[in-house]
């Protein structure tokens, strides 16, 4: 357990340092000069047409996928109303049962 929390300790301090190291570089840098390419994690990046279509498929596919989601949710609850209804007959059959019993 001490080795995987000490390699894992390393690993922090050398990202921290990495991290030290570009901010420092950053602000070394004036400001008209060019960005660096991974100054940005968040930032689009300038990609081919391959990536352009792949990520159009995989939004084309999300809400496919989105819209079968809510149509399943539909149906569970469709099916948990016919339940409920099913049921209150149920119990109300009972009732009537022990009011004729009675």
């Amino acid at each position: 357990m001490a080795d995987a929390t000490t390699a894992a300790r390393a690993r922090i301090d050398r990202a921290l340092a990495e991290l030290e190291r570009k901010i420092l570089e950053l602000k070394a840098r004036p400001a008209s000069a060019q960005a660096i390419a991974d100054d940005d994690l968040f930032a689009p990046r300038a990609g081919n047409g391959a990536d352009a279509a792949r990520v159009a498929e995989l939004e084309v596919a999300g809400r496919e996928a989105s819209q079968a989601l809510a149509r399943a949710a539909a149906a569970v609850r469709e099916v948990l109303a016919q339940d409920d209804l099913g049921q209150d007959d149920l119990a109300q059959d009972d009732d009537e049962t022990e009011s004729e019993a009675g």
